[in-house]
């Protein structure tokens, strides 16, 4: 009982920074999603070090971090050759279930994936579904606050590896 409270009053300090970080973000257009929805930055970093940096910053804002994919050492094992590509997953459960709520397919899609990987010119990109697309792909009409906080967030965790 007292992790969830803690939790609670965390979603709540970080909700009320990230609603300051939503309009920021609206008003700079740093990233639009095309028709499939995905969301591209360029990476400062390489792959290992942009995966580092964020996963950093995901522990200080106190969100839960489930788990960190290698898929190229995956594709290794498999005797394919994969450039370097590392799927993270992570998110805050009471935001999260207002999704799920709404719509338990929303579940596809949460809690939130964010794709770090290499192109073959040695660019490195961050991607992740667009959360207006999201809602739009799962008819929640009813959420638009909770979809502006997970897309500050992920906002906000991106900035710290975004190449200038």
């Amino acid at each position: 009982m007292l992790n969830f409270l803690k939790q609670c009053l965390a979603a709540f300090c970080i909700g009320a920074i990230l609603l300051l970080l939503t309009t920021v973000a609206e008003a700079q257009s740093l990233n639009a999603a095309g028709d499939d929805g995905l969301v591209r930055v360029r990476s400062a970093y390489s792959v290992d070090e942009t995966v580092a940096r964020m996963r950093q910053d995901i522990a200080a804002k106190g969100i839960t971090f489930f788990q960190e994919v290698d898929q190229a050492k995956l594709a290794a094992g498999a005797g394919i050759a994969l450039p370097p590509s590392t799927l993270i997953v992570f998110g805050n459960p009471p935001l999260g279930a207002q999704f799920l709520t709404a719509n338990p397919y929303s579940g596809l899609d949460w809690p939130v994936r964010v794709l770090v990987l290499q192109e073959a010119d040695g660019s490195v990109w961050v991607a992740w579904t667009d959360f207006a697309w999201i809602a739009r792909r799962h008819h929640i009409g009813d959420r638009q606050q909770q979809f502006a906080m997970a897309t500050s967030v992920v906002e906000s965790i991106t900035s710290t590896v975004r190449a200038k």
